[in-house]
């Protein structure tokens, strides 16, 4: 059942009158959970976590999906990856190879949006205010919460193939009071129309190509109506979970080197896919046909309005949902522990969410703040060699006076295919596509102009770079803001490639 206070519970359902198919059992989606949700929450309420904050009053930036006659009252709408430009639809076309008898588990989530509406008893009747302080001092903040929402279906593949099927994910419409000793909250939501339609193409013996489309169905009353309004009918955040029985997602960023004309023909749009769990991962514990184990297929696929990487984790280190994932969470708790009195009381009464992440610092344990200074993951065992280590040059450890001593990110060089590359080398990218960032694959094949090189602590090297047709290089090349490289992700131009003097 829906939670109504704003505490985060959440409206479940399954397809109207359909079983779910024999054989289905167990939750495929327990091990991307962590992540769907703080996709869910993303920006719901950012720091300092009250509403006269102004970053808190444009709120709902991610995944939103509104009646279409709001969204293309001026035309129809620009197609791509963006989770952040509002639309109508969200479609995810993906990958996936399946036995004959493999099932299809959809999990389809959002929010709806909810009004809390603080009212005062007053001469008989009750009159909306924008704040109520009630006889124990509690005091209540009119403000937009939001009610997470899913929807979950199941089709046998072989159903799929005969054509698509479609089901409702609506939210339905509701109203709740609180009754206060001063006057009572008022929470409304109204009805979310939308509808899910899955397909399936078989293109190879055992491989198949997927669509799930998502679509707000509702219509809006009034197509020139602020935003804001319309967000009464609109999906948030929305987001596409996909599993089953039977059957392994082909990554789209990293696909196995047979599959990757194919994986490139897979068009999404506004929503992103990518695999969820962890890497080399499959629903029997062993990769399809050998290749789940280098990360190039998985049993869920998590289609997010956000771009993420595979396998995308919460670290473990985190003690909860900051709403603000591109954030440092020692930042912000530290940021947060230094509010005035005033200011948590005012986040306190602007959403039970802040009023627990004000109790969650409050109380954080010495021990919990020091795992969230940083840990090392990237570390791998030493290879063994049968040859004696040459002798390393005696140099102070990176922390002590000394440890950079000889370093000149402007003047260093290192040598790439025999080409020494430093300052105003021309190079070409060609990143890592596995264990990067998901902003890389945009540069793939793109040239550019190194600005520095930089030796990092754990004695890696990587190069700053600019991108030659980015507008903003000069920009980026004066405050310090650059793209880095490993040494092997980058190709020496002919045009150029000795460093400067």
């Amino acid at each position: 059942m829906a939670d109504t206070g704003g505490e985060g519970g959440t409206a479940c359902a399954t397809a109207p009158g359909r079983d779910n198919p024999e054989g289905l059992s167990g939750d495929p989606f327990t091990q991307v959970g962590a992540v769907a949700d703080a996709v869910l929450y993303e920006g719901y309420l950012l720091y300092p976590y009250r509403r006269s904050s102004a970053k808190n009053r444009v709120r709902w930036q991610f995944g939103v999906l509104l009646p279409r006659t709001w969204v293309e009252a001026d035309g129809p709408v620009a197609e791509g990856i963006s989770g952040s430009a509002d639309s109508w639809y969200q479609r995810t076309e993906c990958l996936l190879r399946a036995a004959p008898d493999a099932v299809l588990r959809v999990r389809v989530r959002y929010l709806q949006l909810q009004r809390k509406q603080v009212e005062a008893w007053d001469e008989g009747r009750y009159r909306p205010v924008e704040s109520l302080r009630g006889a124990d001092g509690t005091v209540r903040l009119s403000f937009d919460e939001a009610v997470p929402h899913e929807v979950d279906l199941a089709w046998p593949l072989a159903e799929l193939l005969r054509g698509p099927r479609t089901a409702e994910v609506s939210a339905p419409p509701a109203v709740d009071t609180e009754e206060l000793d001063a006057g009572r909250v008022v929470r409304r939501r109204e009805q979310v129309r939308a509808h899910t339609t899955v397909a399936a193409e078989e293109l190879a013996d055992g491989l198949y190509r997927l669509c799930v489309r998502t679509e707000n169905a509702g219509e809006a009353p009034d197509a020139r109506a602020p935003r804001a309004e319309a967000l009464r009918q609109a999906l948030l955040a929305a987001h596409t979970l996909l599993g089953g029985e039977g059957l392994e997602f082909v990554s789209q960023t990293d696909p196995p080197a047979a599959l990757r004309d194919r994986a490139r023909g897979c068009r999404s749009a506004f929503t992103f896919p990518v695999l969820g769990g962890p890497a080399g991962a499959s629903a029997d514990g062993q990769g399809a046909d050998g290749q789940g184990a280098d990360g190039a297929t998985g049993p869920v696929l998590l289609s997010a309005p956000i771009i993420l990487p595979d396998h995308p984790q919460v670290a473990p280190e985190s003690p909860g949902d900051l709403h603000d994932a591109a954030e440092i969470d020692e930042i912000l708790t530290l940021r947060t522990m230094l509010l005035t009195d005033e200011e948590k009381a005012e986040a306190r009464a602007t959403d039970p969410r802040a009023a627990r992440i004000l109790d969650r610092v409050d109380t954080m344990p010495p021990e919990v703040f020091a795992n969230l200074h940083g840990a090392i993951r990237s570390l791998a065992p030493a290879k063994e060699t049968t040859e004696a280590p040459e002798a390393p040059e005696a140099r102070p450890a990176w922390w002590q006076e000394g440890g950079d001593a000889g370093l000149s990110p402007t003047t260093d060089t290192v040598t790439v295919a025999g080409v020494p590359l430093g300052t105003g080398s021309r190079v070409r990218l060609n990143p890592r596509l596995r264990g990067a960032d998901a902003q890389d694959m945009f540069l793939v094949g793109r040239t550019a102009e190194v600005a520095a090189v930089f030796h990092d602590v754990d004695g890696s090297v990587h190069l700053a770079v600019t991108v030659d047709d980015d507008p903003a290089a000069e920009l980026h090349g004066w405050y310090g803001r650059f793209h880095y490289f490993r040494p092997d992700e980058l190709e020496p131009l002919g045009d150029g490639a000795e460093p400067r003097p």
